[in-house]
């Protein structure tokens, strides 16, 4: 699935996040461009690769010390590098929502689960108190989650993480987004936990048609879950390709992920990823890390 066409939800073009520190500027996201289809997306690539700060970008999540520029980042005929503030607010959550890694650091710790389900329908769509509360019971059914009626009544800190991460994805699905961003939303989880939150999430994409920006240092679970993949490096794309083609893959960096991956049926030592620095060289939207 390319994600470019009709179809194409959204369209970044030579996007860059640049934070001021005390030691000087730090380039984080540099020149990424890519399209989302109604499709599901993997973005990979090792701790501070910058894939993290994409998806932050792409809603203006950045931190106050980082500043956001691109040629567009084009959204249902709105450009989000370039929008208000205040239509700004209009996207995040209702039409374009994020999952972040722990759901213990989302969820207020002092307001019980259902309430803040709720609270985020309500917010996007002016429902009623006793519309949100029914919306909410449909959609924690809908994430698979038991005895629904006792879960709204409890507090973030009395689930697991595995039904703490549901509660979130509820949270986020609920006012009917055209686009999930999901941050390492199973890395605390357990493979049965992850593989029953991966099938939900994508029921919702398949259903809904929507479009699932899927972030995660994982190459084997995006190799299985996700339709296409970009590969990070520096800030930058090194490499765009089919999700099921990853283990083809051609750039060196890509590669050499692939050949630090542990496996049962090899004894032999793990590779040892060979960094080249040409790598952070600025490849352009007409490189490699043009996403198209």
């Amino acid at each position: 699935m390319s994600g470019a066409g009709d179809d194409t939800l959204l369209d970044v073009k030579n996007l860059s996040v640049r934070f001021q520190t005390t030691k000087g500027p730090v380039e984080a996201v540099r020149g990424v461009s890519f399209t989302l289809g109604r499709e599901r997306l993997g973005i990979v690539g090792e701790s501070g690769s910058g894939k993290s700060q994409t998806g932050r970008a792409i809603l203006g999540l950045t931190a106050k010390n980082g500043r956001i520029s691109a040629d567009h980042v084009r959204f249902d005929g709105m450009d989000l590098a370039r929008t208000t503030d205040q239509a700004m607010r209009k996207v995040r959550g209702a039409r374009i929502s994020m999952i972040m890694q722990d759901p213990r650091y989302s969820l207020n710790p002092v307001i019980r689960v259902g309430e803040q389900i709720a609270e985020a329908y309500r917010v996007h769509t002016g429902a009623n108190r006793s519309e949100a509360r029914r919306r909410t019971i449909e959609m924690l059914n809908r994430v698979r989650i038991r005895e629904v009626e006792k879960v709204v009544n409890l507090y973030p800190h009395e689930v697991s993480g595995g039904m703490g991460q549901r509660i979130m994805i509820a949270m986020m699905l609920i006012p009917d987004p055209d686009i999930l961003i999901a941050d390492e939303p199973t890395s605390a989880l357990d493979v049965t936990v992850q593989l029953q939150v991966l099938a939900i999430l994508d029921d919702m994409v398949r259903e809904r048609g929507m479009g699932l920006i899927f972030i995660s240092h994982d190459l084997n679970l995006v190799a299985s879950f996700c339709d296409r993949v970009l590969v990070m490096y520096g800030g930058q794309i090194m490499e765009t390709l089919d999700a099921g083609k990853l283990h083809e893959a051609e750039h060196p960096y890509t590669r050499g992920l692939l050949n630090c991956l542990p496996t049962l049926n090899d004894a032999r030592d793990l590779a040892v990823l060979e960094r080249d620095p040409a790598w952070l060289e600025p490849v352009g939207a007409g490189g490699p890390g043009g996403g198209q």
